[in-house]
């Protein structure tokens, strides 16, 4: 009887701590794609003039950055904190499912903006500050809708992410043991977030849109640099995490949940 309560009480700890961080997870990520249409620039937001670097021949390189890119670094941490406790299954659930809303939020989008606007609501078409003619209805749109390039360029980037992100932590996590968490979860992330950089925006603008190789490159580099630096910058948000999981869990269950979660280093 009492081998049964402490089952129950398992389950529903290991439970609610993965609806937690799938909450957690799913919210940053589905907010990072719509937030993602705004590039803004680094080094303005710092009070910095932009870098103007010439790379790749003459074109010229800033600190620009989607501002999705603010909040995914949040994603990486959850990311690494599902794979220690719920291993590659975990991940691979949280993450199918989060690419099916996201394609889910898109397609309700891309329909929404094809209704047509109340005649009340474009009476707020008022000049803005300086004197343009603001149209609220055609600013909706093309904030909120975005091209099929860019959607498919981060479903296929965000999925092949995750899962070499899993791939690559559990093969650390095998060679490190429960020690050196940073080394797993940076070293993931490493390998990850280049594939992620550069395919989101090969699928997006060379293949869907304009951009050159040179261009795809640059943007991706610093997307990258980006990534990575905030990524290693988490490390400790990251033991943090673990430290209170491992209170709510209880030493014994999370050894178990940890153990069972490094058991398969399979890829899918």
């Amino acid at each position: 009887m009492e081998k049964t309560i402490q089952e129950q009480e398992f389950q529903y700890k290991k439970t609610n701590l993965f609806i937690i961080l799938s909450g957690i997870f799913l919210t940053n990520a589905i907010l990072a794609e719509i937030i993602g249409v705004k590039i803004f620039s680094g080094e303005l937001a710092l009070g910095w003039q932009p870098a103007g670097w010439t790379i790749f021949g003459d074109y010229v390189l800033d600190f620009n950055l989607t501002a999705g890119a603010v909040i995914w670094p949040v994603v990486f941490v959850t990311t690494d904190i599902i794979n220690e406790y719920y291993g590659k299954k975990g991940v691979r659930k949280i993450s199918f499912v989060t690419a099916f809303f996201i394609a889910y939020i898109f397609f309700v989008i891309v329909g929404v903006t094809q209704l047509p606007p109340a005649p009340f609501w474009l009476d707020v078409n008022t000049p803005d500050p300086e004197g343009n003619p603001f149209n609220i209805d055609y600013a909706f749109n093309v904030i909120f809708r975005q091209g099929l390039g860019i959607i498919i360029g981060s479903l296929v980037a965000f999925l092949l992410g995750q899962l070499i992100d899993v791939f690559v932590f559990q093969k650390l996590r095998k060679i490190t043991g429960p020690k050196m968490i940073w080394l797993r979860a940076t070293g993931s992330t490493l390998v990850s977030q280049f594939i992620d950089s550069f395919v989101v925006l090969g699928i997006a603008f060379y293949i869907f849109g304009n951009w050159s190789w040179a261009q795809v490159a640059s943007v991706g580099i610093i997307n990258y640099i980006y990534k990575f630096s905030v990524a290693v910058l988490l490390t400790p948000v990251l033991y943090l995490g673990h430290y209170l999981i491992d209170n709510y869990l209880g030493k014994e269950v999370a050894d178990k949940m940890t153990k069972e979660a490094s058991a398969d280093t399979s890829f899918l």
